[in-house]
């Protein structure tokens, strides 16, 4: 018994393989992987909390649950931008916390196949670098392939942590 729940496992696991939530900031397409989003909400009032990093709009309750979101535009250094009605809150899990991020629009769940990602360009010079996993190329688009463990750095999840409890 516990080797077929063993291949439920293993087989969900291989479904999520290569499968990206597109998402779009401006006119960029980016990219996060399926396996650390568990849903997709439309924008709703964020209550701000006081002496927090500006990328970082405040907390929503989302069914009893506290979740910090933060506005990827400010964290990715773009200018900002009113919600409107296209703007909703992927909500993810990372390590042991769940954020929401703000996006301008949600694309679709694709695939990309291993050998259609290369490595991000080395420039050294932006910080936006820093959380790109690789580039996909799908079609004829190139979509940036967000690296989840990556976008919160250990102070960042340790002040979303706090936020968490307040």
């Amino acid at each position: 018994m516990n080797n077929n729940i063993n291949d439920i496992v293993l087989n969900e696991e291989d479904t999520m393989q290569g499968r990206f939530l597109s998402l779009a900031l401006d006119d960029e397409i980016f990219a996060l992987e399926i396996k650390y989003v568990t849903e997709i909400v439309g924008i709703q009032p964020i209550t701000s909390v006081p002496e927090i990093p500006d990328y970082v709009k405040g907390i929503i309750n989302l069914r009893g649950k506290i979740i910090p979101v933060i506005d990827m535009r400010l964290k990715f250094k773009k200018s900002q931008k009113e919600y409107n009605d296209r703007t909703c809150i992927i909500v993810v899990d990372i390590d042991e916390i769940s954020v929401g991020f703000i996006v301008d629009s949600v694309e679709e769940v694709i695939s990309i196949s291993d050998e259609s990602i290369v490595p991000p360009p080395d420039y050294k010079v932006g910080i936006q670098n820093r959380y790109i996993k690789g580039v996909g190329m799908v079609e004829d688009k190139v979509i940036l392939l967000l690296d989840c463990m990556k976008l919160l750095s250990n102070e960042e999840v340790e002040d979303l942590l706090d936020l968490d409890k307040k």
